[in-house]
């Protein structure tokens, strides 16, 4: 691994690192925030266009997450310079869009395994190399990452004890972001799709725990792309414990996430620390 830099915050210290990962086949980025005492991880994922440094700079998470005791880890959003042709041509496919999918078409799928990277290898590299509290791990995300952090809690309860999400893409095989990504990462057979789709995992999911979602309702992309209705219908007809929270007034911004991190922390640290 390649220490990126450095910082003392919160009584507790951020590093940024690079590390070659076996499952993307070249660099991948991540950081880590160290509280003052070991603690269980919260892993986050954000959204479209993010790098792993979104979260932390924005997010103003960490003195909460010190007085709680979680280590927080977030990874870049996709693999970059892979040297696909196009890859950085759109915003909201390739470099910045990797969806938390375990690509299956060329030219995507040598690199594009960011479901095997987030739950199998990344988990690996941080309890192999930091002083944290091994297989007691919580996972959030906002955006594509709010998808990416459903999708994978709901296959893996045995892997993560907490799940909650800001502004997640809960259908994604209904909305034109999931549409363009699931058909150029899985292909044109829909039926492949539903792995990666919460709407459709929540009823097939053993999660039993509660899991929480905070949506912004003057959200730009709420209608159109979000679709948190499609979840709640679905957990609903589960009968699973879902909390979706709406909220006047905010957006899709990380203004939005800043303002019920805390909320989201104390919630993961009320499962993750006996």
């Amino acid at each position: 691994m390649k220490r990126r830099s450095t910082y003392r915050v919160c009584n507790g210290e951020l590093s940024f690192w690079s590390h070659e990962s076996e499952t993307c086949g070249l660099p991948m980025n991540f950081s880590v925030f160290m509280p003052p005492a070991r603690g269980p991880v919260l892993y986050w994922l954000s959204g479209l266009t993010c790098t792993d440094e979104n979260f932390m700079v924005k997010a103003a998470p960490f003195r909460k997450a010190a007085e709680l005791g979680l280590a927080l880890v977030a990874c870049d959003t996709s693999p970059r310079d892979t040297g696909i042709q196009g890859e950085d041509r759109e915003w909201d496919l390739g470099s910045g869009a990797g969806f938390y999918v375990d690509a299956t078409q060329q030219p995507w799928a040598p690199f594009y395994q960011m479901y095997s990277y987030v739950v199998d290898e990344l988990p690996k590299v941080v309890e192999s190399n930091f002083d944290v509290v091994k297989g007691v791990r919580g996972i959030s995300g906002h955006s594509m990452g709010g998808h990416g952090a459903l999708v994978i809690g709901l296959r893996n309860p045995n892997l993560y004890r907490s799940l909650s999400a800001f502004s997640p893409i809960s259908a994604p095989s209904k909305c034109p972001w999931g549409e363009k990504a699931f058909g150029a990462y899985l292909g044109d057979d829909r039926s492949n799709w539903r792995a990666y789709d919460a709407h459709c995992l929540i009823g097939e999911s053993d999660w039993d725990r509660p899991i929480l979602v905070d949506q912004g309702l003057n959200d730009t992309f709420l209608h159109e792309q979000l679709m948190p209705e499609q979840l709640v219908s679905a957990a609903e007809r589960a009968g699973k414990n879902l909390d979706l929270r709406y909220h006047e007034g905010y957006g899709h911004s990380y203004y939005f996430v800043q303002t019920f991190i805390e909320e989201h922390l104390a919630f993961h640290a009320g499962f993750l620390i006996r």
